[in-house]
């Protein structure tokens, strides 16, 4: 499904060179659940962010479902992670003066499928992840957990083949997270790939695979990859 080699990425601060990445290689296979484990600055985002295609890397190749997706252009890109892509994040990034219902709609909108079509999906996912009674309202009139939630609810509702999740309840108590992270393996058992980049080893340790990363090296039982 995913297949990166020698992936670099470099970029220039005050002039100097910051190697995000070192040379990452990594396989993720269809239906995984993958953590990816490490501290702050080690690299985990901007690993994510290139198989998200939301970045490019400095070097190296990447295929996506058989496909290098190295070299594509923006709207390619686009294009792929309209179609098989769903990101969740640490902010939530839902739009403000949308309700809950009108975020999870506006990757609908915004793929052409018909009105009729759009309201179906969206109250069936509402129903599904506990939200109906909240479909109205506001991001700001919602807890942190029902936010999150809604951004899932918003990644999955296109129907992608591919989840990433970037440190989704480092905004959450204990008891919110939990019901962030039992959703995003209830998407995984229904055959979604899931990744998870995470600082936290009791979340990260409930993934089937678990990799580490530090000073931009991916690391499977100690050894870098």
């Amino acid at each position: 499904m995913i297949r990166l080699e020698a992936i670099r990425r470099e970029f220039q601060v005050g002039g100097e060179p910051v190697h995000a990445l070192n040379g990452v290689s990594l396989t993720v296979e269809r239906g995984e659940y993958l953590s990816i484990m490490g501290p702050s600055g080690s690299g985990k985002s901007t690993l994510l962010h290139i198989i998200g295609l939301l970045d490019r890397p400095t070097a190296g190749r990447y295929w996506l479902a058989g496909r290098n997706v190295t070299g594509l252009s923006d709207q390619e890109r686009a294009l792929i992670r309209r179609e098989k892509i769903g990101f969740v994040f640490q902010l939530f990034h839902l739009v403000p003066r949308l309700t809950a219902a009108q975020n999870i709609e506006l990757p609908l909108t915004l793929d052409g499928l018909p009105p009729e079509k759009r309201t179906d999906r969206v109250q069936s996912i509402l129903a599904a992840y506990g939200l109906a009674a909240r479909a109205r309202h506001l991001p700001n009139q919602l807890s942190g957990g029902e936010r999150q939630r809604v951004a899932i609810a918003r990644a999955a509702v296109t129907r992608p083949e591919i989840l990433l999740a970037d440190e989704p309840t480092g905004n959450l108590d204990r008891a919110s997270g939990r019901e962030v992270i039992e959703l995003l393996e209830r998407l995984n058992h229904e055959g979604l790939t899931l990744i998870l980049v995470t600082h936290d080893p009791e979340l990260g340790s409930r993934a089937r695979c678990r990799l580490q990363m530090r000073d931009g090296c991916l690391l499977a039982d100690g050894e870098a990859r």
